[in-house]
């Protein structure tokens, strides 16, 4: 190959990297969401006690004599909210009960 040839196809691929840094986007940041550590929001634990009312999906069942049941659903076994707490119970307390 002969050096002229080298030299445009290294000053393509140099332009083609250059102009890749340039025109990039950029990665959008995931939003910020409220989870707990089982993974829901809060608007799925119970204000009063804190239990959780989502379903999580269980392994594949299967009945006695071995033939496939489905998938089950069963309650979430949290017990309790310990995610971020939102700001207005920081700022505006509840005075009154909820009744």
């Amino acid at each position: 190959m002969d050096p002229i040839t080298l030299a445009v196809g290294g000053g393509l691929l140099l332009v083609g990297y250059v102009a890749g840094l340039l025109t990039r986007r950029k990665r959008q940041p995931k939003p910020l969401t409220a989870d707990c550590g089982c993974g829901h929001s809060l608007a799925m634990h119970d204000q009063e006690n804190g239990s959780c009312h989502a379903e999580v999906q269980r392994k594949d069942s299967y009945g006695k004599d071995g033939t496939y049941v489905g998938t089950t659903y069963a309650q979430c076994p949290c017990r309790q909210y310990v995610g971020p707490r939102p700001i207005e119970e920081f700022l505006a307390p509840k005075y009154l009960p909820p009744a």
